[in-house]
């Protein structure tokens, strides 16, 4: 409620006035309109929210899923610098990236602060440690950057994940010790040169070209054409002394596909090194702290020993060895490293929506606006259902993805050459998934916000355009749905053919009998996981079921297996949506069935079933396909407005659980009031 002696009636009055003026078409007199109106004061949604019902820190431990003294570790030490950017608002101190700054110079700041980390220990262990515990301390310590500034998190990534990831994977002994420890502490600065300007996503089709000359036994990489410039390259344009090359191998005339190489780009110096051409990406949409640069090779030398050799060697005179004889998987062997990629893309992603959510959600918390009646006060903006219709299923979806990416992480980093499929079909879809949700997510934060989410120091608005390469960078999303769909398709196709039972990429559902779904749905029917798991693995069931037939129907007419893919687009995009969601669903219950406070377990079946009604809601499959009657489809409509309204006493509680410290959103979250004072412009 707002304090003021300015009583509704003078106001009434006030404005009964003005309007007689007007009409009458009265000069005003001076005094007159000189009159004072109540001033909006700011209340912290702390004291006007009720107290959470559940353990907010048991519930960050939920959803960070771990290394929580790490992460905060991180947070502090990144405030501890005036490297980060530490600026005072409205009584608090917020750091994030001066976007203001040139392209030069954020990525000169973003390479300093890398320097920062790498002095006080960030990156120990990053590629020298060996167990669990060490990757997943590299995992979320890549989580807490890319919560301060997601160009911050690209550029190490590319250094650690994708050149530091292509040595682990493809090199052998030799290349890790002569490698990585000079990776780790940054004597190399690496880059990862795949991408070419006219190949993104069909890597195999790539143009630049290596032989390999027996006399000096060196290999020489050759950019044959303008397509075949590599283009996009993290690290390129400024900073990186070294990259990994994929080329074309061609040995005795005979090309045996894509393989990987290490280059020398730059001297100690920075100096671009001989027959190397280097040119700078421009700026972009978003994320211009990362040096993206383009190169030619124009007849580099390497030594044999700089072709990273576990999937095939060249002898010393010229004999082309592999254990892999199956070209194609061969190539799928070099696509490794970009699991790690999306592996971290879906982590980053949700960060990122938590980061919109907090934001606008604490802003929706004590911005008012309009009267619910006549004569009284205005209300808090996220009273409104359709303000809560807007951003609690936001929330809820968000919820979910952290429980996703969790699970994605922990299968990676236990990963076993038996989990490589698993793996590579779950990182393609939670990629896709989480980053259209971050995407989707921000955009709606931004317009909850007003003009708030205008300014770059709120993070909302910016976060759009830095985030935004997820969709496209490290696989296409909608690429990636397809391969999601292959895969499956060819899981259905396997087990048909065997008679036994499916037991891959969670598709075991398929082993018991066709779920069956209420022809009337009721509230507390809705409401259980039994029903949302039914309903959601039917739809996938029935969409892989169409596909694998549409597909057949395709072949027994002469046609190949990839054109029948190609024409049945829209059912494989239906289908590998299904798969995602099923797989979030599942996650999300794993995730629950691990807690044992009552509270906690009662809030998050709520969340849980607000994440699978939106999306029976949203996803128009469910009505296409008849796995929801018209009818049923009004009730689940209905649900989602109830658990708006459920979720709404509970909104800052779930958002504090994401464990932000305030220093890493903006003004906007907190008193917005005092941070655009006059007063606070003067300091």
């Amino acid at each position: 409620m707002q304090n003021s002696h300015f009583s509704s009636m003078e106001k009434i009055n006030f404005r009964t006035k003005v309007l007689s003026r007007h009409l009458n078409q009265e000069n005003p007199t001076p005094n007159s309109i000189i009159q004072s109106f109540p001033c909006l004061s700011y209340t912290p949604p702390e004291l006007s929210e009720q107290s959470s019902i559940f353990d907010i820190k048991e519930m960050r431990k939920l959803m960070d899923g771990h290394n929580l003294v790490d992460r905060d570790w991180l947070f502090g030490l990144m405030l501890q610098s005036n490297l980060f950017n530490p600026i005072k608002r409205g009584g608090k101190v917020f750091v994030q990236p001066d976007y203001n700054h040139s392209k030069e110079q954020q990525r000169e700041i973003t390479m300093r602060r890398i320097w920062y980390l790498l002095e006080h220990g960030v990156f120990e262990k990053w590629l020298t440690g060996k167990g669990h515990e060490d990757e997943l301390r590299k995992l979320a310590l890549l989580d807490v950057v890319g919560i301060f500034d997601h160009s911050l998190a690209i550029k190490i990534g590319v250094h650690f994940f994708l050149w530091g990831g292509a040595i682990q994977f493809f090199g052998t002994k030799r290349h890790h010790d002569k490698w990585l420890k000079d990776t780790e502490n940054y004597v190399v600065k690496g880059c990862f040169s795949m991408t070419e300007l006219g190949h993104g996503s069909n890597v195999r089709g790539i143009e630049t070209v290596t032989t390999y000359d027996s006399s000096t036994g060196e290999f020489v990489i050759n950019t044959p054409c303008e397509s075949a410039q590599k283009y996009w390259i993290g690290g390129a344009a400024n900073h990186a002394t070294h990259t990994i090359v994929f080329s074309q191998l061609i040995i005795d005339g005979k090309n045996q596909g894509v393989h990987a190489f290490i280059a020398q780009i730059r001297d100690e110096n920075g100096n671009i090194c001989p027959n190397v051409r280097i040119a700078d990406c421009g700026h972009k949409i978003g994320l211009n702290g990362v040096d993206n640069g383009r190169i030619w090779f124009d007849n580099v030398r390497v030594p044999r020993e700089n072709l990273l050799n576990s999937v095939a060697d060249v002898s010393p005179d010229g004999k082309y060895l592999t254990a892999i004889k199956d070209p194609d998987q061969r190539f799928a062997a070099f696509l490794a490293p970009l699991t790690s990629g999306r592996v971290t893309i879906a982590a980053s992603a949700t960060y990122s929506a938590k980061i919109g959510l907090a934001t606008a959600i604490r802003y929706s918390l004590t911005r008012r606006a309009f009267s619910a009646t006549p004569n009284g006060p205005e209300v808090l903006i996220l009273d409104y259902p359709s303000h809560q219709r807007r951003l609690l299923p936001l929330l809820a979806k968000t919820y979910a993805m952290s429980f996703a990416s969790n699970y994605l992480k922990m299968i990676y980093v236990k990963r076993t050459p038996a989990m490589n499929k698993t793996i590579h079909v779950v990182s393609s879809a939670f990629k896709a998934t989480t980053s259209w949700h971050n995407m989707r997510t921000l955009q709606e934060c931004r317009e909850a916000c007003g003009g708030q989410g205008l300014k770059t120091e709120n993070r909302v608005g910016q976060l759009k355009g830095e985030y935004d390469v997820q969709s496209t960078f490290e696989g296409d999303n909608n690429v990636l749905m397809q391969q999601v769909s292959k895969a499956l398709f060819g899981e259905y196709v396997s087990a048909k053919r065997s008679k036994k039972p499916f037991k891959e990429l969670g598709l075991e559902h398929m082993n018991n009998s066709r779920p069956v779904i209420p022809s009337q749905l009721t509230s507390s029917t809705m409401r259980q996981a039994q029903f949302q798991n039914d309903i959601f693995c039917l739809r996938e069931r029935d969409l892989l079921e169409r596909f694998a037939a549409e597909v057949s129907l395709c072949q027994s007419q002469g046609k190949s297996k990839e054109y029948a893919f190609t024409l049945n687009y829209q059912l494989a995009e239906d289908l590998g949506r299904a798969f995602s969601d099923r797989a979030v669903l599942h996650t999300f219950l794993e995730a629950e069935a691990s807690v044992t406070s009552g509270s906690l377990k009662n809030i998050l079946g709520l969340v849980r079933s607000m994440y699978a009604l939106v999306t029976l809601e949203e996803d128009a499959a469910f009505l296409r396909y008849g796995y929801l009657s018209t009818d049923n489809a009004s009730m689940v409509r209905k649900e989602v407005a109830n658990l708006c309204s459920e979720l709404r006493p509970h909104a800052l509680s779930l958002v504090s659980s994401f464990g932000l410290p305030d220093a890493f959103l903006g003004p906007i979250a907190f008193n917005w009031v005092e941070a655009n004072a006059w007063s606070s412009e003067q300091n």
